[in-house]
Formats: C-alpha cells, sequence, structure tokens
C-alpha cells in the first residue's frame, strides 16, 4: 500500500516485520505453555492410571455385599461404607439445595445491588475458598461436642455448609442470565414476582440450576477432613438414628490406605476407585444437563 506525504510524493509503505526477539519471545511461551501441559497431563495421568491398576486388583464379588473387615481379617468389603456416604451425602444435599436456591433467587431477583446482597456474596465467597477442615471443626463444636458423640447428623450438616456456596454462585449466575423481557412479559400479564419467578426465571434457568446442584453433589461426595470431625466411621452398619460412628467411603479410605493390612489397602484403592467414577460421572451428567442450555 503506498502512503502519499505533504509534498505529493508516494512512497510504498514498510512491510510489517516482527522483530526477532518477539518472535523467540512467542516461541519460548508456547514451549512452555506446552511443557508444563504435558508435565500435568503426564502427572495427572500417571496418578489415574496407578488408581484403575490398583483399584481393579481391589475389586472382588463381595467388595459391595459385605462390611468392612475388622484389623487383620481376610475378606470382607464396603457396603457399609458406600450406604453410609450415600445417606450422608443425601443429607447434606437436601439441606442445602433449598437454602441455596432460595439465597441465589434473592440475590438474583431481589437483592441485586443492595448492601444486604453485596454481604451475603462476600460471605458466600468466604465459603467457598474456607479448607473443609475449617468447617468440620466448626460443626464439631457446634454439634458433637454439646451432643456428646459422633453422628451422621453432623457430617450430613458439615457437607450441606460445604454444598450450599456451589448452589447460591451457580442459582444467581444462571438467574441473571434469563431475559429481562420474559420477567416483564409474566409481570404485563398482571403476575406478581414471586409467580413470576416460580413459573418463568426458574423454569428458564432450570437446567443451569440442577447443574448447579449436580456439582454440588460431587462437590462433597469425597470430602474426608469434614467428616473426620463430624462422622468419624466404624466397621458396622449405622444405627437407624445416624448416632454414633457412622462408615462412610472417604474416611474409610484415609484409615485403610495409613494401615498395615494388605486387606485394608486393597479395600482402600477399590474405594477410592468407586468415588472417583461416581465424581466422574456426576460431572459428565452436569456437562450433559447444562449442554442444552446453553444450545438456546
Amino acid at each position: 500500500m503506498d502512503v502519499t506525504n505533504p509534498l505529493g510524493q508516494t512512497r510504498a509503505a514498510p512491510a510489517n516485520r516482527v522483530r526477532p526477539s518477539r518472535r523467540v519471545a512467542d516461541r519460548v511461551l508456547r514451549f512452555s505453555c506446552l511443557a508444563a501441559t504435558v508435565l500435568g497431563a503426564i502427572v495427572l495421568g500417571s496418578i489415574l492410571l496407578m488408581l484403575i491398576i490398583e483399584g481393579l486388583k481391589g475389586l472382588s464379588p463381595s467388595l459391595l455385599t459385605q462390611p468392612t473387615p475388622g484389623p487383620g481379617s481376610e475378606g470382607g468389603g464396603i457396603a457399609n461404607a458406600i450406604l453410609g456416604s450415600l445417606v450422608l451425602t443425601l443429607i447434606g444435599i437436601v439441606v442445602a439445595t433449598p437454602v441455596g436456591v432460595m439465597a441465589g433467587t434473592y440475590l438474583a431477583e431481589y437483592g441485586r445491588a443492595s448492601k444486604l446482597a453485596d454481604l451475603i456474596r462476600f460471605l458466600n465467597d468466604i465459603l467457598l475458598s474456607a479448607p473443609s477442615i475449617l468447617i468440620g471443626l466448626f460443626v464439631y463444636t457446634l454439634m458433637v461436642r454439646p451432643m456428646g458423640t459422633y453422628s451422621g447428623w453432623a457430617g450430613g450438616v458439615a457437607l450441606a455448609i460445604i454444598a450450599t456456596p456451589v448452589i447460591v454462585r451457580t442459582t444467581e449466575d444462571m438467574l441473571r442470565l434469563v431475559p429481562g423481557s420474559l420477567r416483564e412479559a409474566g409481570a404485563a400479564l398482571g403476575a406478581p414476582p414471586s409467580r413470576v419467578i416460580m413459573s418463568v426465571t426458574w423454569r428458564a434457568a432450570s437446567a443451569g440450576i440442577v447443574t448447579g446442584i449436580i456439582l454440588a453433589l460431587a462437590r462433597i461426595a469425597g470430602e474426608t477432613a469434614p467428616l473426620l470431625f463430624t462422622a468419624l466411621n466404624n466397621n458396622s452398619w449405622f444405627s437407624r438414628d445416624l448416632m454414633g460412628g457412622v462408615a462412610n467411603l472417604p474416611v474409610m479410605i484415609y484409615q485403610f490406605a495409613l494401615s498395615p493390612y494388605p486387606n485394608w489397602q486393597g479395600l482402600a484403592w477399590a474405594g477410592a476407585l468407586l468415588i472417583t467414577v461416581t465424581i466422574l460421572g456426576l460431572s459428565i451428567l452436569a456437562r450433559l444437563v447444562i449442554k442444552p442450555q446453553r444450545a438456546r
């Protein structure tokens, strides 16, 4: 392209040339990013490969039918730990879902830029980044010490506290993506805000809200630290009132992996593989649920 100077003379524009130093810096950065990616993939792949190999070795017909064995015993399974984990996770998600959805709805529909909403968001961000062991200690002080014993109820409350901020954040974000024209259409028909929220905005954001609940479920499925202070563990089936130690997979894996018994170590590997597959399945389910929402 020619350039005309003030004197009316034309000259050819200089070609856009990249300095050699920039090219070198670009190549170095690309190589560094690629090397870091490959290194991370190798480390994660080796961990996953070891988990699969050792976990498959621990699989047996009795794994899902028998309770965990005593120290030095042969055989046994993890059926009681699986059932205990299901119960604790169910308690946590049942408590966290209504609280998280209603709080997220308030932030997106009612609070918006109010000072109370800003305070709730700030506290929610703190809970999202808080170490789970601190939540376990909090519930231990709040419930376990006054009750005088470990319990499944305390474990469920600890898991609910961990799951709630995830649901709050996801619900608020999904409701904010709903177009304002839908709310205006509901209001134009004479519907009160509560009816618009229940019949329009919740329905429009239902896939995203369900995805947040599934992600919160995957978040608490493998938590160990809070259960060490609340539900602890045992080698038998839990009682109906959930009082006393409740068997669960995360704490069972932690205790059995540190034990000197090969049978316990094999069960720990099998339990770790089971939790990994479960969390992977929940993550895939969350993506499948939110995919139609993104396609709209």
